[in-house]
This record gives structure tokens, C-alpha cells and sequence, in this order.
């Protein structure tokens, strides 16, 4: 009996014992570790098993957590660093959308100060035209008149340096600027050799060019002679072919071919009769001289800017009056070109004369900085149908068949000289871009095209394959 009950005892300890090296195990190191009395209600209770089967459902939602917050913050650094990343690139296609704001501004406004320009080219050319011959009713003295209104080119640069008056931030003394623009002669600036040497050639070509414009314009109509004029172009480009050595262009000697079409279409259009002949000859020389002064300018003094275009026509000014002066006081007194007293001239049409004269060469220079050059050549030969309109309500002009083909012949001799040299390049880059556009369009088409079937089909239960 007694061997029973020490059996009972040790089986009893030996459970108890059991029990707590379980409980021991269980416990975590660092966590609060139960006691023997809770390990043994735990084992007793109904809760312990729930207890026990939920602390891994509490560690997964705390990792859950933990983890859905990490990703936040992941996600609100991502956001961080892309809107960093985002935000040169928007500045930078800001500062792109303002810079083609800025190139469509500016040419807007070439365009249409070209427009102006166009249209102040071509009607100061078309007065001074008309002035004339209003002039040659009752005065006709063309080389007193080329003379006078040739004095009036002094007043360039005194109107450009007005100009930078207005419009410079840093204004210079009228003669620090007369001096800066004097470079064209050279380093030294103006002298009295240059004066001499440079001056002399270009004002005589100046006085010819004007002087054979005006005699053409007694022989023939407004329109004739301003057409004839318009093959300066097709000159200067032989003459800078010949001289310069600059590149030969088939499209421009097309336009020279062109040019001298129409000069014996327009001698021909009344019959060569005399002065007509003597009338296309003035022209033709007039447009020769003209071509042979823009090459020579080229030559000698290149390139010019404004103000140096100013000061060099102000000074061609200065040498006809100083030294020119004497050619219409010879003619006075050899009773060539003869009028009764200074009051009787028509002071009114020669001043009108000179200032529409001094607005055409002001304008062409201005025009060169203002806007496109190609739209100054535009406004010249827009002379031509201007002119042609006056004639017709003067009822001047009377255009048969030869005459309008010929002058439509040289226009367009005109504007094919306007061609850039690289114009076959442009033309073949433009026609492969249409090409290609019509090509992606095309695709684009397929494509939609493909897509509303597919659609369609599915729409009906049916699956079809478009053949691209």
C-alpha cells in the first residue's frame, strides 16, 4: 500500500515537472515568462488554446501593419523622388512652349512688317514714277531733276541717327556714331583719298542709273519702264557670275533667258518703232548700271549694315553736290536743259520727287533688318501691276498681247532670281516630307480601320483578321 502511494507521488511530480519544461520552452527570451500557477490554469482553463492560437494572428496583423505602412512610405518616397525628377522636365518644356511662343511672335511680326514694307516699297516707287511723268507735262530738265533729288540722299543719316535717338538705350554722340559707321571705307575710317576713290565710281553709276531711268520714262509708259527695270536682277547675277565667281545656278540662268525675252518682246510690242527702241534701251541701260553697282558694292565694300548703308548714302550725297554740281549749270547756259526762272519750276512735284526717291532707298535698308530681304525684291516688282493700274485710269496705255506677255515674262524672270541657292534641296526635302506624311496617314487609317472591325466582330460574336 505504501508502494502505491509513493508510485501515485512520483507520477504526480513527474507531471508537474512535465508541465513546466513545457511552459519553458514556450516563452520567448526578453518576454515575460508565466508562472507555474498560470501554467497550470492555462492547462485547465478552455482560454488557453484560443489564447495560444491567436498571438500568431496578432504577429501577422502587427507585420501586416508594418508592412502596409513601409509600403506607404515607400510609395510617398517614390512620389517624392518622381516629383523631383518631374519637375526640371516640366520647367524645361515651360521653358520650350515660351521659346516657340517667343519664334511665333517674332515672326508674326516680320511678317507683318514685311507686309507693311511690301506695301510702302512698291507705292513709293510707283509715285516717284507717276511724279515724273506728271513733271514732264510742263518741266522737262531729267538730269537737273536726277541731280536735285539725288542732294536729298544727305538726309539719310540724319534720319538714322534720329532713329537711334528713339529707340537706342545707350545713345551715342552724332559724331562718335558718324565715325562708327565710317568703317565701311576701312579701319582708318573716311578720308579724303577714300572720299575720292571710293565715292567717285558709285556716285557716277548713282547719277547714270537714275538719269537713263528718267529718259526711258519720256520714250515710254510707267509700266513698261518699270518692268524693263525689274531685269536688274537677272544682270546682277551674271555680272557676280562672271566677276565674283558665285555659283552657277541653272534655275537663274533660266531667268535671265527669261529677261531678255522679254526686252525684245517689248520692243517688238510696237513694231520697233524708234523711240521705243531708244525708250527699252535707256531702260536697259538704267537696269545695267543699277546691276553693276550692287556688284561692285559687293566687291569693294561688302556687306553693310544700316547704319553704314546710311552714312555711305549720305555721303554719295555730299560728292554730288560738291562736285556734280557743275553739270546741270553747264547744261543751264548750253540752253540743253533751259527754264525761263527759278519761281517757274514745279517745286511741288520735284520735292515730291526727291522725298518719294529718299522713302525708297530708306525703306529698302530698313527692311533688311526689319524683316525677310526677299520681301523688299517682292515690293519692287509689285511696281509693275501698280504702275500698270495707274496707266489704265490715266488711260496712258493701251496693252495689246506682246506688251502684257512681256512683262508677265519678266516678272517672273524676276522672282525666279528671288530662289535661294539651296532651292532644289528645299523642294526635295519638302516633297519626301509629304510623302512621308501621306504615309503615316495612311497607316493611321489602316490602323483605325482595323480596330472599328475588330470591334464590330466582337460586337457579333465573331473574330476577323483584316489584311494590312
Amino acid at each position: 500500500m505504501e508502494k502505491c502511494i509513493e508510485d501515485l507521488i512520483g507520477e504526480l511530480v513527474g507531471s508537474f515537472t512535465s508541465t513546466s519544461r513545457s511552459s519553458v520552452t514556450r516563452c520567448k527570451p526578453g518576454a515575460n515568462c508565466p508562472s507555474s500557477h498560470s501554467s497550470i490554469s492555462r492547462q485547465l482553463s478552455p482560454l488557453s488554446v484560443t489564447e495560444d492560437s491567436s498571438a500568431p494572428i496578432l504577429e501577422l496583423q502587427s507585420r501586416g501593419s508594418s508592412g502596409v505602412c513601409g509600403h506607404r512610405a515607400e510609395r510617398q518616397n517614390r512620389s517624392g523622388d518622381d516629383g523631383a525628377q518631374t519637375h526640371p522636365e516640366n520647367s524645361s518644356q515651360e521653358n520650350r512652349i515660351k521659346a516657340r511662343c517667343l519664334s511665333c511672335m517674332s515672326m508674326v511680326l516680320k511678317a507683318v512688317w514685311g507686309l507693311l514694307i511690301i506695301l510702302s516699297v512698291s507705292s513709293s516707287w510707283v509715285g516717284t514714277t507717276q511724279i515724273v511723268k506728271i513733271t514732264y507735262k510742263n518741266f522737262y530738265c531729267p538730269f537737273f531733276m536726277t541731280w536735285f533729288s539725288t542732294n536729298w540722299n544727305i538726309m539719310f543719316f540724319p534720319v538714322y541717327y534720329s532713329g537711334h535717338l528713339a529707340t537706342a538705350q545707350e545713345k551715342q554722340s552724332p559724331m562718335k556714331k558718324f565715325r562708327e559707321c565710317s568703317r565701311i571705307f576701312g579701319e582708318d575710317g573716311l578720308t579724303l583719298k577714300l572720299f575720292l576713290k571710293r565715292t567717285a565710281p558709285f556716285s557716277i553709276l548713282w547719277t547714270l542709273t537714275n538719269y537713263l531711268y528718267l529718259l526711258a520714262l519720256k520714250k515710254l509708259t510707267a509700266t513698261d519702264v518699270s518692268a524693263l527695270f525689274c531685269c536688274n536682277k537677272a544682270f546682277v547675277f551674271l555680272l557676280s557670275w562672271i566677276v565674283l565667281k558665285d555659283r552657277f545656278m541653272g534655275v537663274r540662268i533660266v531667268a535671265a533667258i527669261m529677261a531678255i525675252t522679254g526686252i525684245v518682246m517689248m520692243a517688238y510690242a510696237d513694231n520697233f518703232h524708234a523711240d521705243s527702241i531708244i525708250g527699252v534701251a535707256f531702260a536697259v541701260g538704267s537696269a545695267s548700271t543699277s546691276a553693276l553697282y550692287k556688284v561692285l558694292f559687293k566687291m569693294f565694300l561688302g556687306s553693310a549694315n544700316f547704319g553704314e548703308a546710311a552714312h555711305f548714302v549720305s555721303t554719295l550725297g555730299f560728292f554730288n553736290l560738291i562736285f556734280i554740281s557743275f553739270t546741270p549749270v553747264i547744261l543751264y547756259f548750253t540752253k540743253v536743259e533751259h527754264w525761263s526762272s527759278f519761281a517757274a519750276l514745279p517745286w511741288g512735284c520735284l520735292c515730291g520727287m526727291a522725298g518719294l526717291w529718299l522713302a525708297f532707298n530708306i525703306l529698302v535698308n530698313v527692311g533688311v533688318v526689319l524683316t525677310y530681304p526677299i520681301l523688299i525684291s517682292i515690293g519692287t516688282v509689285l511696281s509693275v501691276p501698280g504702275n500698270a493700274a495707274v496707266d489704265l485710269l490715266k488711260q496712258e496705255v493701251i496693252f495689246n498681247v506682246v506688251r502684257l506677255a512681256a512683262t508677265i515674262i519678266i516678272c517672273i524672270g524676276f522672282l525666279l532670281m528671288l530662289l535661294p541657292e539651296e532651292w532644289d534641296e528645299i523642294t526635295l526635302r519638302f516633297i519626301n516630307s509629304l510623302k512621308e506624311k501621306k504615309s503615316e496617314e495612311h497607316v493611321d487609317d489602316i490602323t483605325d480601320s482595323s480596330v472599328h472591325l475588330r470591334s464590330r466582330s466582337r460586337a457579333n460574336g465573331t473574330v476577323s483578321i483584316p489584311l494590312a
